[in-house]
């Protein structure tokens, strides 16, 4: 009998961005945090303890604090605008779009609980529209890490960037995925598993179950490529003609709708420069009912064992 293998241990991002965001505070005192009366979803509560005096509580005004962390850039301070993805996003839209993207600010917008994180909450509380929304905008990278490491590692990116980015982070917690000490390169793709028979490309939440997806392809005698796709906008168009080139399929999974995210900013460059059969895994352009995260991803395909037998049948088209 095999012995039981422990399990990977699970980690929140959140945590990551928050400790990272108190370490780079006590060494810039120009970043500030702005929220939404949300210090504690965002983590928020150890940067108030340690600088009340740089922390900005708005309350339920996400159109209002997005416009406050404009006003806080335009004076010099470095910005974290955080508050839960889909009110920072849908509600504020119009004020991403003119205070920060179209003014160029040099404000950090974090989503915080993601995707379908606030499952039990209902479809008023997915942000499954997200990708959309922002990485349609001008000098906006949109990024979603895939782990503690990654996170940390995009903060600290994000306090050296000269622009406004968006950062989506979701309260779900994942394995690591990254080495310690990994750097954050805006645009740029990591590749977790070498493959030649079909690519399987994911951010946030979903980068650990294509690794999962890609096990158990190997023990079918399928040599999967994995790719973490962290940034949405500007996204890696390298990599994916590569993808394309070499291994003849790409399946995509994202916990967001599969109009406008990332499984179409992947087919926009497959179709226009290495056109391959494609798979879409996300939301099918509905509004997702309520229940769990790991529920509502299992539902719409996106387990590892349906992500695996996607990619099966895509093969057969190549």
């Amino acid at each position: 009998m095999n012995a039981p293998v422990n399990p990977p241990k699970l980690h929140d991002c959140r945590d990551a961005f928050a400790s990272t965001l108190e370490r780079l505070a006590a060494e810039d005192e120009t970043i500030v945090a702005v929220c939404n009366d949300s210090v504690g979803s965002s983590k928020l509560g150890g940067f108030k303890s340690r600088f009340p005096e740089r922390l900005v509580n708005v309350g339920i005004a996400e159109q209002n604090m997005v416009g406050v962390g404009a006003g806080l850039a335009n004076g010099g301070r470095l910005p974290f605008v955080c508050g839960a993805a889909p009110f920072l996003t849908g509600r504020s839209l119009e004020q991403i779009k003119a205070d920060i993207s179209y003014s160029n600010a040099n404000v950090k917008l974090v989503g915080i609980s993601s995707g379908m994180a606030y499952g039990e909450l209902g479809p008023t509380h997915h942000s499954i529209e997200d990708f959309a929304w922002t990485r349609v905008l001008p000098n906006l990278p949109v990024i979603a890490p895939c782990d503690r490491i990654e996170t940390a590692a995009a903060v600290a990116w994000a306090a050296t960037y000269s622009g406004p980015c968006f950062l989506r982070l979701s309260r779900v917690g994942v394995p690591d995925l990254l080495p310690e000490g990994h750097r954050f390169e805006l645009g740029k793709a990591n590749l977790l598993r070498q493959g030649s028979d079909v690519t399987l490309i994911a951010n946030g939440t979903l980068t650990h179950r294509i690794v999962k997806a890609a096990e158990i392809l190997a023990d079918r005698g399928i040599d999967a490529r994995v790719l973490n796709l962290a940034t949405v906008r500007p996204i890696d168009e390298e990599a994916i003609i590569a993808a394309a080139r070499e291994t003849g399929a790409i399946v995509t999974a994202e916990e967001h709708s599969i109009f406008g995210g990332l499984g179409s900013a992947v087919a926009e460059v497959v179709v226009d420069y290495a056109p391959v059969p494609m798979k879409r895994l996300g939301v099918p352009g509905v509004y997702a009912p309520t229940g769990s995260a790991e529920f509502l991803l299992d539902e719409y395909g996106m387990s590892p064992s349906a992500i695996a037998e996607a990619a099966q049948a895509l093969i057969k088209r190549k």
